[in-house]
């Protein structure tokens, strides 16, 4: 697996907003390598819809409509 984007102090941190008293390591990985198989398939969705629009920048309203 490629290295790793989201830090694991910021998977605790959802975590515990989400109402998790304590997170285990293991759990952090987990969130971190989910969170990052779904932000990479929005990433793709927005660029079909910014390349359908004959754009190369991504925009907001890309990332909304990918993740309908």
């Amino acid at each position: 697996m490629p290295r790793a984007i989201l830090p694991l102090a910021a998977m605790e941190k959802l975590l515990k907003k989400s109402g998790a008293e304590r997170v285990a390591d293991n759990a952090k990985v987990a969130m971190r390598e989910e969170l990052e198989k779904i932000a990479e398939q929005i990433g793709e969705k927005a660029i079909r819809f910014a390349r359908h629009s004959k754009r190369k920048t991504i925009k907001s309203e890309d990332i909304k409509l990918a993740v309908r």
